[in-house]
């Protein structure tokens, strides 16, 4: 069974991880810093972010990590930060995310939950795809969820103004997140760019992005650690027998994906739509 141990020497390799102070993000990030790549640290909270650089430095010494500054739920702050990356770029891992919340808004009236764990990382992706298409090979993850197979998208309500639901709104997000990693992926190929596009899932994982209050404490007694939840990502970014389009899982198995999950004219629609949502074109990638 193939472990982070088996992460091949990523020494001139530069990562960028969303959401890299905590959950499965921090691991992800400390075990390609720990095989030699240089790693950016995203992070809303500056605090949070000198946190986890010095717990990646106290286990790693000498690891290369910088921390930029980055709220995937305003496409201010994600412009921003991606004029910041210049150099060539060989590893995306779209990790961050927010989960089963009350309804509430992103900076630019979005629902929160789609516009964050969606809309932010479609935009990334896209402002920084002239720097990935630079390094041959270079890979997007995007962290999804089987949460995908609770989600609907009603491109008549995308602000769920009508109804509702913070596990469905959560679903939906992942779902999206699946769609756009595998469009991606198709879009690459039609273009004739070596880009490999993946999603995962973590898996039940102990991580802060379920707030259920007294709940919390029990989940965390069956649930995975951050460190385990984290394998299927690294896997789909590192690994050589990884392949673009697969949604890597626990165990390293894919994931079976819900009917819509496989659906291209939804996936392409979609797509169409965060464009113009987001302001953000993947001209190289676009579809001819």
């Amino acid at each position: 069974m193939w472990t982070p141990d088996d992460i091949p020497d990523l020494t001139g390799r530069t990562a960028v991880v969303t959401g890299a102070t905590g959950g499965i993000g921090l691991p992800t990030a400390l075990e390609l810093a720990r095989h030699g790549a240089r790693v950016v640290l995203t992070a809303r909270d500056p605090g949070r972010g000198r946190a986890a650089l010095e717990t990646i430095r106290s286990a790693v010494p000498g690891a290369a990590v910088e921390i930029g500054a980055l709220d995937l739920a305003d496409l201010g702050s994600v412009r921003a930060f991606a004029a910041t990356v210049e150099e060539p770029l060989d590893l995306l891992v779209n990790n961050a995310g927010i989960g089963m919340i009350p309804r509430r808004t992103t900076a630019d009236g979005f629902e929160a939950q789609f516009g964050t764990n969606h809309l932010g990382h479609f935009a990334l992706t896209g402002l920084l795809l002239p720097r990935l298409l630079a390094r041959p090979g270079a890979r997007v993850v995007t962290v999804s969820s089987d949460a995908h197979a609770m989600g609907r998208i009603d491109f008549d309500d995308l602000g769920l103004e009508r109804r509702y639901g913070r596990f469905s709104a959560y679903g939906r997000s992942k779902l999206a997140n699946l769609l756009f990693a595998t469009e991606l992926q198709r879009r690459a190929d039609a273009a004739g760019v070596g880009l490999l596009s993946l999603a995962s899932h973590p898996g039940a994982t102990a991580t802060g992005i379920v707030k259920l209050g007294p709940v919390n404490a029990l989940l965390r007694l069956v649930m995975q650690s951050p460190a385990k939840g984290a394998v299927p990502s690294l896997y789909a970014a590192t690994s050589p027998d990884a392949k673009g389009g697969e949604f890597v899982g626990p165990g390293l198995k894919a994931v079976r994906r819900s009917p819509q999950a496989t659906d291209t004219a939804l996936a392409r629609r979609l797509w169409e739509v965060s464009e113009e949502l987001t302001g953000v074109r993947f001209e190289v990638a676009r579809q001819h």
